[in-house]
C-alpha cells in the first residue's frame, strides 16, 4: 500500500477566480501545508484542463506536494501528475489501474459499505466519502451520515477521508471515526487567506481528531 497523506486533502474550484487569482490562491494553500491537492475541472475544455493542471502541478512540486485530477485520466496522463480521482459514473478502477499501472494514485469516491468494498478490491488507494454536510460547490451531492462514514472506515484498510462542507468549526462530528483526513474545498478556497485557512484547519483536525 501506498505511503499517503491525505490529512488535508484540498479540492480546487476556480469558478470564482481569474486563473492568475486562482493560481495565487492555490499556492497560498500549498503555503499552509496541504498534504494533497486535487484539481476539479468541470466545465472546462480538455486542452484547457490539461493547460492549467500542467500550471498547477508546476506549483505542486515546488512544495513536495501530490497533484490530483478529478475525473480524467487523460488529462492525469497529459499533465503527468501523480493521480487520478474517480466517481461512481467514472472508469472503474479496475480499468483505471490497468491502464495507470500500480505506482498511479487512484482514489474513489464511495457512498455505500460496497461501493467503498468495490473501489478497495479494484485497487483504489484511498477512498473519499460524503458528502457530511450539504456544500456550496457546483457538484451533485447526497449526503452521508457519520454512521456510513464510520462502517466505511473499518470496512477497508486504505485511508478514508470525509468531504462535504467540512470547515474547522464544524469537525467535530467526526471525533473518534477512523478517518485518515478531511477534504475541504469551500473552507479554503473562499477564506480571505487560503495560507492562514490551510493552518487553522490542519490545527483543528489535529486539536479535535487527533491527526
Amino acid at each position: 500500500m501506498k505511503s499517503l497523506d491525505t490529512r488535508i486533502y484540498f479540492i480546487t474550484d476556480s469558478t470564482p477566480y481569474s486563473e492568475d487569482e486562482f493560481l495565487g490562491r492555490v499556492e497560498s494553500a500549498l503555503k499552509g501545508g496541504v498534504s494533497l491537492i486535487q484539481l476539479r475541472e468541470k466545465e472546462r475544455t480538455t486542452r484547457e484542463y490539461i493547460a492549467l493542471a500542467q500550471k498547477v502541478h508546476e506549483l505542486a512540486k515546488r512544495f513536495g506536494v501530490p497533484l490530483i485530477i478529478d475525473d480524467r485520466i487523460d488529462v492525469a496522463l497529459a499533465a503527468k501528475t501523480e493521480g487520478v480521482h474517480l466517481g461512481q459514473s467514472d472508469m472503474p478502477i479496475k480499468t483505471a489501474r490497468e491502464i495507470l499501472g500500480d505506482d498511479f494514485i487512484i482514489g474513489a469516491t464511495a457512498k455505500t459499505v460496497e461501493q467503498a468494498l468495490e473501489a478497495y478490491e479494484q485497487g483504489a488507494d484511498y477512498l473519499g466519502v460524503g458528502a457530511i454536510y450539504p456544500t456550496t460547490t457546483k457538484v451533485k451531492t447526497v449526503l452521508t451520515s457519520t454512521e456510513m462514514l464510520d462502517s466505511i472506515c473499518k470496512a477497508v484498510s486504505i485511508p478514508v477521508n470525509a468531504i462535504g462542507g467540512l470547515n474547522k468549526d464544524n469537525i467535530d462530528v467526526l471525533k473518534g471515526i477512523g478517518i485518515k483526513g478531511v477534504c475541504a474545498v469551500s473552507a479554503i478556497m473562499k477564506a480571505p487567506d487560503p495560507e492562514k485557512a490551510v493552518k487553522e484547519l490542519s490545527q483543528a483536525v489535529k486539536d479535535k481528531l487527533g491527526l
